[in-house]
């Protein structure tokens, strides 16, 4: 075990380097322990919120005190809400398809060794410059399915370059000018945010509302395997999932894969072997603003048909979904997957059991706080070089050359 952390105490040293040493399986029980842990300790509170609550019927009444929330009916309806009807289905595939997107897109840069806080602005500008294309060359192709066809495609390559020319910028800010990435991805999350709402506010805005126009509804990929979901369409899960197993493929097969984790499991030895660090930091996150710019062009056409300022934080939640994941594009997809049952879930339990949304916002935290520890724990025991068997692209028999 290698003794690269001498501000951690011995005993902490042994438990990261025990996790980073786990076996697949291991980690797996690991993570099933820890959903259990979570849903007791979410009961407890539950209890506890319960008895400060007001109600007219409490599920149980002890030593005076009146206990209103029920964790068993809780946890019931909120398994409902998000897989006990074909419409929660496809609305937890929704919620799925989207973090897959933006999971992978944050994955990407982790794998590097950066700290990509951006992907919420390339999320902002992709479905901005998707919704922008959408209402300028709307008129201008047929309206039927071939033109439907061809907004759809340019839509989300807009989204996509768009994405991908803001996600370069911090990697250049960083290669070239050792700004910290942190910050600078940060900044350039507010920067969207306020550039989208000052453009569709001026240049893009459609009727009373600060919002784009309508997608046309021929440009509307259809819902065919849940139709009782209209914002979810299963023609591009399949592409978001080829999309999480491409990324895997590239980080596993390919010389910019090889350079990317190598880059991010031992700089020095990147180095050495002659990778090119800054053409590697701006690729890096070219690429992963390329997914961040698609997620929110998937947003405009599958799920909200028009762009607006005010968006879901999805890429804040792709973060997590990514550590979760332990930072793998496959593992990303049940990590998504679990995170969108949640969300899901949690929506039900106010309108059906009047639990408040602040409640369900903290449940919901609970256990993906539980859930992602142990990972977030591993990833910080590979980063200060304990354990055994945490192998280096090198260690592992990759022999690709440089792509420079």
């Amino acid at each position: 075990m290698s003794d690269a952390g001498p501000k951690l105490p011995d005993r902490a040293k042994r438990i990261l380097g025990r996790l980073v040493d786990a076996s697949a399986r291991e980690r797996i029980l690991i993570s099933f322990a820890s959903l259990a842990l979570a849903l007791v300790v979410g009961a407890i509170l539950l209890l506890a919120s319960g008895a400060f609550a007001t109600c007219g019927s409490p599920f149980l009444v002890f030593g005076g005190i009146e206990f209103c929330y029920n964790p068993i009916e809780v946890y019931r309806v909120m398994l409902n809400g998000a897989i006990g009807s074909p419409y929660s289905i496809g609305l937890t595939l929704r919620e799925t398809t989207l973090l897959i997107l933006a999971g992978v897109a944050v994955a990407v840069t982790f794998q590097a060794g950066i700290f990509n806080i951006g992907t919420q602005g390339q999320f902002v500008v992709g479905g901005l410059a998707g919704a922008a294309l959408v209402q300028y060359t709307a008129d201008i192709l047929p309206a039927n399915a071939v033109g439907g066809i061809l907004l759809f495609v340019l839509g989300l390559a807009a989204a996509g370059v768009a994405g991908a020319l803001y996600g370069a910028l911090p990697g250049v800010l960083l290669a070239y000018y050792d700004a910290n990435e942190v910050i600078t991805t940060i900044m350039l999350n507010f920067i969207a945010t306020a550039v989208a709402f000052t453009t569709v506010r001026s240049f893009l805005r459609e009727g009373a509302a600060v919002q784009t126009a309508l997608v046309p509804d021929y440009a509307v990929p259809p819902s065919i395997v849940f139709p009782e979901a209209s914002s979810f369409s299963v023609l591009i899960f399949i592409p978001t999932l080829l999309i999480a197993f491409g990324a895997h493929y590239m980080l596993k097969n390919s010389p910019l894969g090889y350079n990317i984790r190598l880059s991010g499991e031992q700089p020095a030895a990147a180095k050495y072997s002659g990778v090119d660090a800054k053409r590697v930091i701006v690729r890096t996150f070219t690429l992963s603003g390329l997914i961040g710019g698609l997620t929110g062009g998937v947003f405009v056409f599958m799920v909200l048909g028009y762009w607006q300022p005010s968006v879901p934080q999805v890429g804040f939640d792709g973060i997590t979904v990514s550590v979760l994941a332990a930072n793998n594009p496959l593992g990303v997809i049940p990590a998504a997957a679990l995170f969108g049952v949640i969300k899901s879930g949690a929506i039900a339990l106010d309108l059906q059991l009047g639990v408040p949304r602040q409640l369900a916002g903290v449940l919901r935290g609970i256990i993906i706080l539980f859930v992602a520890m142990p990972e977030f724990m591993r990833m910080i025991g590979r980063k200060f070089g304990l354990g055994e068997t945490s192998a280096t692209p090198a260690q592992e028999g990759i022999t690709e050359e440089n792509d420079d």
